[in-house]
């Protein structure tokens, strides 16, 4: 190869989508959980709930590895949830979060939502507050140890 000539094996492709293979459903699954519940000794399939056979699912894929998840949940005509947010451990901090989180609400507003709630780790406050959520109030304790707040962020154009 000559010194200024492209080589695409290089490149490494970045999308946020939503998975389709049974091996990218796996991947998706394994991070919600290696994420969310494996820190706190949850069991495996802890990470699924009802809700997830109605609700887009999205990741976010370098190359064939999903290193970021979130779902959004349609609650009513105007108002959509997000969940099961997480970043894989060796990416936090590198902007996938936000990248899925912008996603996830241009997809929100496209249903024609006016307010997205969601329901934040206490330690993930700072994260929400610089997308613009404001905090309503304390929600639930999570396995007796993770406090949640429910916030929100209203449709503005």
């Amino acid at each position: 190869m000559k010194q200024n000539e492209f080589d695409p094996s290089l490149l490494i492709f970045k999308m946020i989508r939503s998975p389709k293979t049974a091996q990218e459903w796996d991947q998706y699954y394994d991070l919600r959980y290696r994420v969310l519940r494996e820190p706190w000794n949850q069991v495996r399939g802890s990470e699924r709930n009802d809700g997830d056979a109605t609700a887009e699912h999205f990741g976010y894929f370098e190359g064939d590895q999903i290193i970021g998840v979130g779902r959004l949940d349609v609650m009513s005509p105007i108002q959509c949830q997000i969940r099961f947010m997480a970043v894989d451990f060796s990416a936090q901090g590198t902007g996938i979060g936000k990248a899925l989180m912008i996603h996830m609400e241009k997809q929100a507003w496209k249903h024609g939502a006016k307010e997205i709630i969601l329901h934040a780790r206490e330690v993930a406050l700072p994260f929400y507050a610089k997308l613009n959520y404001t905090e309503i109030e304390k929600s639930h304790l999570l396995f007796g140890e993770i406090q949640h707040y429910l916030m929100s962020k209203q449709y503005t154009q």
